[in-house]
């Protein structure tokens, strides 16, 4: 990713296949098939540059860098449960191919894991921290649920939504390792805002590829958030406007011929696509401001860098 953090990047992957051995085949293979996945390893690499941009010792952004994927790979695998999903990174999903106490159990195995790394660190705020981030995971997962299940749509909700799919597990990444490294109350706070923005722009992207990507580089079919019945940013300017076809669709969760085209074209139409990147670009904005009170450096640079990527992230 950054030439600054690629070494780091590199001993993580080797410190996380540790991290997820196991004795019982089952849970080795799935710990095995994250790790050769992959990923983005945002979060990481989060933990790494943060590192930097505060002048920490290795160890200390490595174990965040840790604690705070484990975190996010067990909600993978419960989330792929929930959702019915049928790959993951371009793979069959673990629930799929070794059944539902295997997946769910391996995601336990995980949350065990991160237990002992917060147990081995023995930093009571960090611990918090990682409380609060794993509570506001299981209720984003709740609410984007409660949403479609009681049709009450809206911004404030599918904010509080992306915030535990996404900006939680960014923000906690930073201020982790700002916590460890005994930083300033404002420097603990200006990272904390740079997480939180750039996690809500990342996400908004995510939701706004699912709708509006290329399916060739995307991998997988658009629509997918539809057809679940998930209001995401576009189609929620939509239901702003008044726009009764966008409702109807999201109502029988895209299940007629044609109602993802439909709903693609009313956001076209109707101009959600434009909202929903200018929404991004401020988020962008937002979480650029907040590492202003840090001098200048490479750190710095790629932190800022990966934010603007998503104003025209394509996959």
């Amino acid at each position: 990713m950054f030439e600054l953090i690629h070494t780091e990047l590199e001993q993580f992957e080797a410190r996380l296949a540790r991290e997820l051995h196991s004795s019982v085949a089952f849970i080795e293979i799935i710990g095995e098939d994250l790790v050769s996945a992959g990923g983005k390893r945002l979060r990481p690499s989060l933990a790494f540059l943060t590192g930097h941009l505060l002048g920490v010792e290795f160890e200390t952004s490595m174990r965040v860098a840790l604690t705070v994927e484990l975190l996010h790979s067990a909600s993978l695998l419960h989330d792929d449960l929930i959702d019915d999903a049928d790959t993951r990174r371009g793979f069959e999903a673990a629930f799929r191919r070794y059944g539902n106490v295997v997946s769910v159990m391996s995601g336990d195995f995980m949350l065990a894991r991160v237990l002992g790394l917060l147990a081995d660190l023995g930093h009571v705020g960090f611990t918090r921290l990682m409380s609060e981030t794993a509570a506001r995971l299981c209720e984003g997962e709740v609410l984007q649920f409660q949403m479609a299940s009681l049709e009450a749509w809206d911004f404030d909700s599918y904010l509080k939504v992306i915030e535990g799919k996404a900006a939680v597990l960014f923000s906690a990444a930073l201020e982790g390792v700002a916590q460890l490294a005994g930083a300033s109350v404002a420097q603990c706070g200006a990272l904390h805002s740079f997480g939180m923005h750039y996690g809500r722009a990342f996400q908004m992207r995510d939701d706004y590829l699912d709708l509006l990507g290329d399916e060739e580089l995307l991998g997988k079919p658009v629509g997918g958030d539809l057809r679940e019945g998930k209001a995401t940013y576009p189609i929620l300017v939509l239901l702003a406007k008044g726009v009764m076809e966008a409702r109807e669709v999201l109502r029988r969760h895209a299940s007629e011929g044609g109602d993802v085209d439909l709903m693609i074209d009313l956001v076209l139409s109707h101009g959600a696509d434009r909202a929903t990147q200018a929404r991004i670009a401020e988020e962008v904005g937002e979480a650029i401001a907040s590492l202003g009170g840090f001098p200048d450096s490479e750190a710095r640079s790629c932190l800022e860098e990966l934010a603007a990527r998503e104003i025209e992230r394509v996959r």
